[in-house]
C-alpha cells in the first residue's frame, strides 16, 4: 500500500514555552502535550515572528513575514497577491481542511463566517460559526470566565467543538492524503473551561523568574508607558503582582486534555501521520510589570513551544537546540508534501532537522512589530520593531523609541540592556546590518536608512534620499499572478531586484 502523505497541524492561542511541562516542571498539567512531546522532538528555540494573533497566524500560514503579506496588525487581511498555504496545497491536490481561529480575513476577532479559498467548506469552523450556534444570552456568558463558575460541561466550549469536528474529518479521510489544521482558542481569554480544569489552579502562583522582576531601567521608554505606575519598583514592590489567573491556567490544561482527543484519534485514524503542535505567541503574566502581548521581543512573549511528532522518521525524546521560527512552517510542509518551493516564501523547510537535530538551518530568526489592532487605539499604537536572533545574542531595534541588546547564556532573563556596551559593540553591530538586510531582502515596507542610522551606530552612513537606489519587485513565479513588467521597458522584468 502507498504510504499516505497526511499532517495534521495543531495550534493554540497565548501559551508561552515555559507552561509546558515537556519545556520547565513549574506546576502546570500538560500531560497529552508532554507524551506528544516524548514520541517526539522538541524544539527549544522556537520563535514567533510577530507576538500578537494574527499577524503570528500570516506568518505561520503564507511562510512570508507580516510586513510582508499586508497583515501586520489584528484586522488586517492578507494582500490580495498572497496565497496562503491552503490555496498552494489545494493547487497541488491536496485535501487541505481548517478548523478553528483564523483571524486573517480581516474582520474582527471572531472572523467573518466564511471559509476562504483551498480550505474545504464542509469543515470550515471558525469563531463567528462558533458564536452562530449560541444563543444571544450564551454569546454573552461565553465571552466571561465568570461562566466557569456554573459548572459548565466540555461541550459548550470552542475547544471541545473544534476538536469533535477535527475527529469527524479523520474519519473521513483518514485514508487520504490531506492537511488538517485545528487550531484552538484556547487558552486566550474568556478561559472557558469544565471541571475539574476550572477550579485546578485555584491556589497557584506562575514561578516568578529573574524577568519578573525586571524594573525597565534602562529599557525603551515605550515598555515603561506599557508598565504605567509598574515600571520602576522594587523587588519587594514587584512581589505584590501577581501571576495568579486560575481560569487562565485552567484553560491551558482543559485545551491539553482537547488536543490529547485529536491526537488519540490520529494515531487511530492515520497512524504515521506528521503532527505538528505550536502556539502564536505567550503572555507576560506581569512580568517585568507588563501584561499581555505587544511590541517586545522578550522570549516571554515570542519564545513559543514547538514539537513535532512523526513515527518512523523522528526520534522519540529528541530536542533541536537551534533558532526556528513560524516562518519555517509554510515551508516544511510543502516540503512535506512534495511542492515546489516559491520564490516568495521566507524561512526553510525544518525537514532535515526532523531527521537529525543536530542540524542547523537558520543562521538568524527574525520577530517583528508594526501595531496591535487598526481598529484600536490602546496597545500602544503603532510601534516599529524589526528583531535578530543568531541562538544566543538578540538585538531589537524600535524605531519610534531605543533599542535593545541581549545575551541570552548569561542573562535569559533579559535583564541587562547592553545596547551601549563597549564589549559588545562587535556583536551588536553583526546583528544590526543583518536586520538592515533582511529589510531589503525581504521588501519590507519600512525600509529605509532610519534603520541604519542608529545613535549608537558610530559608522552608519549618511542618509540619502534614494536609500540603496533598488527595485525589488515581487518575484511570484508559480502562476498565482502574472509576471511583474519593469516600468521602463514595459517588459516582463528580468531581475526582480535590480538597481533603478
Amino acid at each position: 500500500m502507498t504510504k499516505r502523505r497526511q499532517v495534521v497541524f495543531i495550534m493554540t492561542d497565548t501559551q508561552r514555552w515555559d507552561m509546558l511541562g515537556c519545556y520547565e516542571d513549574n506546576g502546570l498539567k500538560t500531560p497529552c502535550l508532554d507524551r506528544l512531546a516524548e514520541g517526539g522532538m522538541r524544539f527549544e528555540k522556537a520563535y514567533t515572528c510577530q507576538p500578537v494573533c494574527g499577524p503570528a497566524r500570516s506568518a505561520i500560514f503564507t511562510g512570508t513575514f507580516p510586513h510582508s503579506n499586508g497583515s501586520w496588525g489584528n484586522t488586517m487581511p492578507l494582500g490580495d497577491t498572497v496565497k496562503h498555504l491552503g490555496q498552494r496545497l489545494e493547487s497541488a491536490g491536496i485535501r487541505s481542511a481548517y478548523i478553528g481561529k483564523w483571524h486573517l480575513d480581516g474582520g474582527d476577532y471572531f472572523g467573518m463566517g466564511r471559509c476562504p479559498d483551498g480550505w474545504d467548506r464542509e469543515y470550515w469552523y471558525d469563531m463567528r460559526n462558533y458564536l452562530d450556534e449560541l444563543t444571544p444570552e450564551d454569546r454573552q456568558r461565553s465571552r466571561v470566565a465568570e461562566t466557569n463558575r456554573d459548572g459548565i460541561d466540555a461541550g459548550f466550549t470552542y475547544a471541545y467543538r473544534c476538536s469533535d469536528r477535527a475527529m469527524r474529518f479523520l474519519d473521513d479521510h483518514g485514508n487520504e492524503d490531506f492537511l488538517l489544521t485545528v487550531s484552538y482558542d484556547e487558552p486566550h481569554h474568556p478561559f472557558l473551561c469544565p471541571e475539574p480544569y476550572a477550579s485546578m489552579y485555584k491556589d497557584y502562583d506562575f514561578p516568578k523568574k529573574p524577568g519578573f522582576y525586571d524594573d525597565l531601567s534602562n529599557k525603551p521608554e515605550h515598555q515603561r508607558v506599557w508598565a504605567g505606575s509598574n515600571a520602576g519598583q522594587s523587588r519587594e514592590e514587584r512581589d505584590g503582582l501577581s501571576t495568579s489567573s486560575p481560569d487562565y491556567f485552567g484553560c491551558h490544561s482543559f485545551v491539553d486534555h482537547e488536543i490529547g482527543r485529536v491526537v488519540d484519534h490520529v494515531r487511530k485514524k492515520a497512524p504515521n501521520a506528521l503532527i505538528i503542535f505550536t502556539s502564536d505567541h505567550g503572555d507576560l503574566l506581569n512580568y517585568r510589570g507588563m501584561s499581555g502581548k505587544g511590541p517586545a521581543a522578550y522570549d516571554d512573549i515570542t519564545h513559543i513551544p514547538l514539537i513535532v511528532n512523526w513515527p518512523g522518521h523522528v526520534a522519540e525524546g529528541s530536542v533541536c537546540d537551534h533558532p526556528v521560527s513560524h516562518i519555517d512552517l509554510t515551508p516544511t510542509m510543502l516540503d512535506y508534501f512534495r511542492v515546489p518551493p516559491s520564490k516568495v516564501l521566507e524561512g526553510k523547510s525544518l525537514i532535515p532537522c526532523f531527521k537529525d537535530s543536530s542540524l542547523r538551518v537558520n543562521e538568524y530568526i527574525f520577530i517583528e512589530f508594526g501595531r496591535y489592532e487598526i481598529d484600536h487605539d490602546s496597545f500602544g499604537a503603532l510601534q516599529l520593531m524589526r528583531c535578530a536572533y543568531d541562538g544566543r545574542y538578540k538585538l531589537a531595534i524600535n524605531l519610534l523609541s531605543s533599542d535593545e541588546l541581549y545575551d541570552l547564556e548569561s542573562d535569559p532573563g533579559e535583564l541587562e540592556n547592553l545596547i551601549e556596551s563597549a564589549e559588545y559593540i562587535g556583536i551588536r553591530d553583526r546583528l544590526h546590518d543583518r536586520i538592515v538586510d533582511w529589510m531589503n531582502e525581504t521588501r519590507d515596507p519600512f525600509r529605509g536608512d532610519y534603520w541604519a542610522r542608529r545613535p549608537w551606530r558610530k559608522d552608519s552612513p549618511a542618509a540619502t534620499w534614494n536609500f540603496t537606489n533598488y527595485t525589488r519587485q515581487r518575484d511570484e513565479d508559480e502562476g498565482y499572478e502574472p509576471r511583474q513588467l519593469d516600468y521602463v521597458t514595459g517588459l516582463e522584468m528580468r531581475a526582480a531586484t535590480r538597481k533603478k
